[in-house]
């Protein structure tokens, strides 16, 4: 108790111009603590943030309902960017520049999902030709994003090859939501479809 009371009713030492110690307290930052301190709290927020980031993004289509509503959302989403691209002149290339990476990134994410969720669940329910169908067209996806990634943007062929590359995909989704999906659906046990659901949101957030 002795030495306590002593420790609490002597004043800290501090330095001075000799160059004694000074004692520190218990919030007693250094700046080398403050600088740990803020790169831990940033590295935190921007943990927090792609993990929002994410969260909202693949929220529009978790929120969908089942795997094979989720994927109609998103072909509905990557349609509507396709709109959105047609809708520029040549002058807006940045603009076009700026579409084309977030179209490239929701092509990605979708193909992501069914390349290794739902295409994979085709082939254990004995429908490999139409798994094979639908990824040799996924390899068509990426040789268009590729042709468009290293065309000028005011090039005259642009709009031209957005529009037929919209039309594949408007196609391949027609294909995929009247026929396969509820093919599949319909060939599934409840237990599964629920499984293949939550597969299909996990690949999502991951690429999100």
């Amino acid at each position: 108790m002795a030495a306590r009371n002593n420790s609490r009713t002597s004043s800290p030492r501090s330095s001075d111009s000799s160059g004694s110690s000074r004692e520190k307290g218990a919030f007693d930052w250094t700046s080398t603590g403050v600088l740990a301190g803020a790169a831990v709290g940033g590295a935190m927020f921007a943990l927090a943030a792609n993990i929002g980031r994410k969260l909202a993004v693949q929220g529009i289509s978790a929120s969908a309902g089942n795997w094979a509503d989720s994927l109609a959302a998103e072909h509905k989403a990557v349609l509507a960017l396709f709109d959105k691209l047609l809708e520029t002149d040549d002058s807006q290339t940045t603009k076009r520049a700026l579409l084309l990476m977030k179209l490239g990134h929701a092509l990605d994410k979708h193909a992501y999902a069914e390349e290794h969720v739902v295409y994979p669940s085709l082939r254990e329910a004995n429908e490999r030709s139409v798994a094979e169908l639908l990824e040799k067209e996924h390899g068509e996806v990426k040789t268009y994003l590729h042709r468009l990634q290293n065309m000028a943007k005011d090039a005259p062929e642009f709009r031209p090859t957005v529009r037929e590359f919209r039309a594949d995909i408007a196609r391949h989704a027609r294909m995929e939501e009247d026929e396969v999906f509820p093919m599949l659906r319909n060939g599934i046990s409840d237990e599964l479809d629920a499984r293949i659901t939550s597969e299909v949101n996990k690949a999502g957030f991951m690429m999100a």
